[in-house]
């Protein structure tokens, strides 16, 4: 496993070098470089180092020009408008580094540096409640951002923070006292839809129960401070709600192609012992104060429409904890014990403000230290085509699994219609890659603070910035492959490449910083542009280079299989890291 050093980064180390030798005490001066479409590079520090040392930005543009090693990297670069360098690199240059990066097995992305422990939290469903699409962004973004930050070789723990705790669970434990056949099912049954229906149509009965009777009110409540306590019995029946929705959970993650391990699931019942030491601490230090019998965290930077602070309560004045106490406990818990120094929060985003008040009263408590990041990445929501949230037409929460059947559904239509070629299996295999992987693609190709319009058309198209073309794109780079037969994929320097050629292989030489860029600020939808570029440049190449033609000389169709090749593992490993699956075949 070798890392190698980007075109961009040799670049710019070069261009930094000269720019301290024009200029000595300017080291480590950035170059300010970035890709041109008047060259491949364009460097823009010169001018703010001109200004600083009083220097003619030309005058210093020739220095550094002049400074540079005469290699094999650089093939021209030119003096540009007040003092930018425009920089082009050499064909051989691009395809030797290409060629490093394909006799890596990590197509040469270099592990980080300094890595660390990231304790990230997504995908909260809850205990006895159906998955509706409140709960796609949260599961898709955490699982590729998890995905994305262990390949840069950082330890990652899951925390599926699931609601499994509070006052409603008295209610359905009672009612399975009273009713105790209500969840009975085969040992063998292991239907997330059955199990569901258990859940819902127990749900519902004692519901109607809890609003109609007294008595049964009262019982519920009772019940409510024996599961706080611990009472054998309750907790047993409690374990069995939580494991029936274990079974639906995971039935519907198996459908999201999301994996999901039980010691990844740790709800907030996993901290009720912690909670009354959580506000102990927080009491006796002062940090948080009695008000109204309730104990609040205030902040003078947070106040209500009236002009009054707005509290962070962690405990109620009835003795109750409230989600602040679980969440300050699993703070608490992720940074003593688990010695995470990065905390991740994949929540939407109006859940803002609680964890400003949260992590501001983590500082305070000193559970919280300047060593620990700590991280809430909001984002938007799933939208309809009205541009209101996403619900059916009777006004209804999309349920999640309504709407992952669809997509597969839509896509299956698709692969029949590309390839009738494909046996009733494959085309069934083939629709539920496509059509998780489009719903999957459209989330992730979002930016995380935007909302996005649901719209399955657009979604399972060929054309446009969708999955499916990039997994078209990966399917035809292993169609030229089948095709080639025994002919070789060979890395050629000494070849000039044709513009289509330059273009893919600079954009495929970019791939460890695209990972890196998404590492940095955990944005994921920043590697799904770049696939949709890499997939874009791919079709540019398959138009303008033939690679099988007769007339296609052997060293030539060796290069561009190898640029085949290389463009493939790109796109599988990208999608790979996204959680979407890249079919050999659509």
């Amino acid at each position: 496993m070798a890392s190698v050093a980007s075109l961009s980064a040799s670049v710019q180390q070069r261009v930094s070098a000269a720019l301290a030798a024009a200029v000595p005490s300017a080291v480590d001066a950035d170059p300010l470089l970035r890709r041109s479409d008047r060259a491949d590079f364009q460097a823009n520090g010169v001018l703010g180092l001109a200004k600083k040392n009083k220097a003619n930005p030309r005058e210093l543009a020739a220095q550094v020009v002049a400074g540079l090693p005469a290699d094999e990297l650089i093939s021209e670069i030119e003096v540009s408008g007040p003092g930018f360098l425009n920089i082009t690199v050499s064909d051989a240059a691009i395809t030797t580094t290409l060629a490093a990066r394909a006799a890596d097995d990590r197509l040469g992305v270099p592990l980080t540096a300094d890595p660390g422990t990231t304790v990230i939290d997504y995908a909260q469903p809850n205990v006895a409640k159906e998955m509706h699409v409140g709960h796609l962004r949260s599961s898709v973004i955490g699982d590729a951002i998890a995905k994305i930050l262990e390949f840069e070789g950082e330890t990652v723990i899951r925390r599926h923070h699931i609601g499994d705790w509070g006052t409603q669970f008295g209610m359905l434990i009672q009612y399975l006292i009273e009713h105790p056949h209500e969840l009975d099912h085969a040992d063998a049954d292991t239907d997330g839809e059955a199990s569901m229906s258990r859940l819902n149509r127990t749900y519902k009965a004692a519901r109607t129960l809890f609003d109609a009777d007294e008595a049964f009110k009262d019982r519920s409540r009772k019940r409510v401070v024996d599961l706080q306590a611990g009472e054998p019995e309750t907790l047993a029946l409690w374990q069995r709600f939580v494991d029936e929705s274990k079974i639906y959970f995971y039935s519907v993650y198996n459908k999201l192609d999301i994996a999901i391990q039980d010691d990844d699931i740790v709800g907030e019942s996993a901290y009720n012992d912690m909670l009354v030491e959580t506000c102990r601490i927080l009491e006796d230090t002062g940090v948080a104060v009695r008000s109204n019998g309730a104990l609040c965290v205030f902040f003078d930077e947070i106040k209500g429409k009236d002009g009054e602070p707005v509290p962070l309560i962690v405990q109620k004045a009835d003795g109750g904890f409230g989600y602040a106490a679980t969440d300050l406990s699993a703070i608490r818990d992720r940074t003593g014990n688990l010695k995470a120094d990065t905390l991740l929060y994949v929540v939407d985003a109006r859940q803002a403000l609680h964890f400003r008040m949260v992590f501001e009263t983590a500082r305070r408590a000193g559970w919280l230290t300047e060593e620990v990041t700590v991280k809430h990445l909001p984002f938007g929501t799933v939208l309809g085509k009205d541009g209101k949230p996403f619900k059916t037409r009777e006004g209804e929460t999309v349920r999640l699994v309504d709407l992952l059947d669809e997509a597969v559904e839509r896509a299956t239509v698709v692969v029949r219609e590309k390839n009738e070629e494909l046996s009733d299996e494959e085309v069934a295999e083939r629709g539920a890659e496509v059509g998780i992987g489009a719903v999957k693609y459209a989330d992730l190709s979002t930016s995380l603070g935007r909302d996005y319009v649901f719209d399955l058309d657009r979604m399972v198209s060929l054309t446009g910035d969708t999955s499916v073309y990039i997994q078209y794109a990966f399917a035809r780079t292993q169609s030229i492959l089948r095709k080639a037969g025994a002919a070789r994929a060979v890395a050629r320097p000494e070849l000039p490449l044709a513009p289509a050629e330059r273009a893919l292989g600079l954009l495929l030489d970019e791939f460890g910083d695209a990972l890196a860029g998404v590492a940095d600020t955990y944005e994921p939808h920043k590697l799904a542009s770049y696939l949709y570029a890499v997939s874009s440049a791919f079709a540019t190449f398959y138009e303008q280079c033939p690679v099988l033609k007769p007339e296609t000389p052997d060293d030539v169709r060796e290069n561009r299989l190898f640029l085949c090749t290389l463009t493939g593992r790109t796109l599988r490993q990208g999608m790979t890291l996204l959680g979407i699956h890249t079919p050999d075949q659509l």
